[in-house]
């Protein structure tokens, strides 16, 4: 079984190698790099011990693309390949809908081209905007409110059109929460190129001095300590998500959506203890007025999920905050020595 991973170099996707080598599966990867790392897959090797194919370049180049699914016999692809920082969309919207947007239309006309209709979608819990209620199950309106989120949930309707001209097409959108954490081993982990746009390492790089402190982002939420609450997944339970989504895709669904989320919330300052214990020390924060677009809680009802994929969260807030710490305490300037 050989499996195209767009994106594959970064945090989620490398992650997700290793438990597909692991599980004996071939990897090809495709990465711009452009916010990822060669050495994350170097370090994938390490871990299983089984290399990785890697071509350099993007999925907006249709050229390249069918170079790989000539090159390859892919039986399907996990898709992860995508600009993700939201702020970042509101000031750029046109990159964000070019390359989440376009690239995956690029993509699924060379998969289609090849007969490939196998994909599993790197979508995210954005795409249910400010949620009535909570928790959050698949069937809940959806409306994003930034050009990050409005780009995943583009991506899922053409998704779905694409399914409902072509029946034969089996297609997992996983629609992921708060990802966090690192690999046990401590030699993968998140490594965002500038400023990051996620809790977990900017609390590590306070926590290793690259930082001086975290700026928390409102005070005065309706939740239990005033602070946002988020549903962290621990991002080897978010990989194996993506093998139990093949495995679902090899009997033929066809169209089929999963929350991949703990259930359970945890505030900011809630992290911001769980790594304290995890380091050792006290971790400098201030609070900084709300962000706009923000919203006070977000967490998932993941048991579809638990029931048709047979898969459940399995790490603790603990087992997040230990490993983040392991990973950036062994690297404390990430992949760059």
């Amino acid at each position: 079984m050989t499996i195209l991973i767009t994106g594959g170099a970064g945090y989620i996707g490398s992650h997700t190698a290793v438990e597909l080598l692991n599980a004996g599966a071939n990897v090809v990867v495709l990465d711009n790099l452009s916010n990822s790392s060669m050495e994350s897959l170097k370090r994938v090797e390490e871990i299983t011990g089984k290399s990785v194919t890697f071509y350099q370049g993007d999925i907006l180049n249709k050229g390249l693309l069918k170079k790989l699914f000539n090159d390859h016999d892919f039986e399907a692809v996990i898709h992860f390949a995508g600009l993700k920082a939201v702020g970042e969309s509101v000031s750029q919207p046109l990159r964000y809908y070019e390359n989440n947007v376009t690239g995956t239309v690029i993509l699924c006309q060379v998969m289609a081209e090849h007969n490939v209709k196998n994909l599993a979608f790197s979508s995210s819990a954005t795409v249910y905007g400010d949620p009535a209620s909570l928790p959050i199950t698949e069937d809940f309106p959806t409306g994003a409110t930034n050009p990050y989120g409005q780009s995943k949930l583009m991506v899922e309707n053409i998704l779905a059109d694409l399914h409902h001209a072509d029946p034969s097409w089996n297609i997992a959108r996983l629609r992921y929460f708060n990802p966090v954490g690192a690999h046990a081993s401590g030699r993968i982990g998140e490594n965002p190129n500038e400023i990051p746009n996620n809790l977990m390492p900017f609390i590590s790089q306070v926590a290793v001095g690259k930082r001086e402190f975290l700026s928390v982002f409102g005070n005065d939420y309706n939740t239990h300590d005033g602070t946002g609450v988020r549903d962290y997944i621990h991002v080897v339970d978010l990989a194996i998500g993506h093998l139990k989504a093949l495995d679902k895709l090899a009997t033929k669904p066809g169209l089929v959506t999963y929350n991949l989320g703990t259930g359970t919330g945890y505030s900011v300052l809630d992290m911001v203890k769980a790594f304290e214990k995890a380091c050792g020390k006290p971790i400098a924060y201030q609070i900084a007025p709300r962000r706009p677009g923000d919203i006070a809680a977000c967490y998932a009802n993941p048991a579809k999920a638990n029931a048709e994929l047979d898969w459940q969260a399995t790490h603790s807030i603990e087992d997040m905050a230990n490993s983040s710490w392991r990973w950036q305490s062994n690297n404390p300037n990430g992949y760059n020595a």
